[in-house]
């Protein structure tokens, strides 16, 4: 399976959504797995869309639902040239805010676990208005606009959580989903690292929760994310410290307190190595902007 891992940019971009056209981009797709869910929306024609042995044939006006780490494919079905919408995106970066519900890659293991339905017609896509959202979807990633990720973000979630909607229609049942950590493994881990961010996080205690040694984790999460994950803490730290710079009015102390820095001056410091700035001329040329 290494052989055929697609790396993904979690950090930097958490979500793709493109339109594929097999007509004038290389096709077939070959067997590959990521740690990505991806959502494959069939615009025109028909494909046929291979994932973990299992082969379905994807008509116009169809979805079907790629779990994070399943091998998969995409040829020609005979049906017409396929086009189609790709939403593919890191599902640890989508929890739940409800306390009674899991977590939306907690529920998604679960179901795959459960051999809950990948493939959805075309009455049960309208049900989830997927063309109207799909559609949403890629004009937002297309134009990027002011509050473009919330937007492609919200929708996103309302995909996911109409398609639970129609798993536990099946039978599913969420009340047996593991929850609390129990689950994590490096392709979620970030879910328990956003957390705990104004902590002062341990790569050697963030291992243990994935049941993995230090060398292990260190060497699965670099060949995740591209970066070791003491650097993915610090990043993640220093991209929550611009949101309080950009939108609020807290000093320098107290966001620094708020994004787990040891202390101002470090903040300061990490601040001006990644932006090239300090984080007060980083406020007031953005505001001036």
């Amino acid at each position: 399976m290494v052989n055929l891992f697609e790396k993904q940019d979690s950090l930097n971009t958490p979500i793709e959504c493109f339109v594929f056209d097999a007509a004038s981009e290389i096709f077939p797709v070959k067997r590959h797995w990521h740690y990505f869910a991806e959502f494959i929306y069939m615009m025109k024609g028909s494909a046929e869309v291979t994932c973990n042995e299992r082969s379905y044939t994807v008509n116009e006006g169809e979805l079907i639902v790629l779990h994070p780490s399943s091998v998969h494919s995409i040829y020609s079905s005979g049906g017409g040239v396929p086009v189609y919408a790709v939403l593919k995106f890191d599902i640890a970066r989508f929890p739940s805010n409800a306390s009674y519900s899991p977590s939306p890659s907690e529920i998604f293991r679960f179901a795959a676990s459960e051999g809950m339905r990948v493939h959805f017609d075309r009455t049960q896509c309208e049900a989830l208005r997927c063309e109207e959202i799909v559609g949403e979807c890629i004009n937002e990633a297309r134009d990027y606009l002011y509050g473009a990720d919330i937007m492609l973000r919200s929708r996103i979630y309302q995909l996911i959580y109409g398609i639970v909607r129609l798993w536990i229609s099946d039978g599913l049942n969420i009340g047996e989903c593991p929850t609390s950590g129990s689950s994590y493994g490096v392709e979620n881990i970030t879910e328990y690292i956003d957390k705990h961010l104004g902590e002062k996080l341990k790569v050697h205690d963030i291992a243990q929760q994935c049941h993995l040694s230090y060398s292990n984790f260190a060497a699965k999460f670099r060949e995740q994310y591209g970066m070791s994950c003491k650097e993915y803490i610090e990043r993640m730290k220093l991209f929550k410290a611009e949101e309080y710079l950009l939108f609020t009015d807290l000093d320098l102390a107290e966001i620094s307190r708020q994004t787990g820095f040891s202390d101002q001056s470090h903040f300061i410091r990490c601040f001006k190595k990644f932006r090239g700035v300090t984080p007060n001329q980083f406020r007031k040329h953005r505001n001036k902007s």
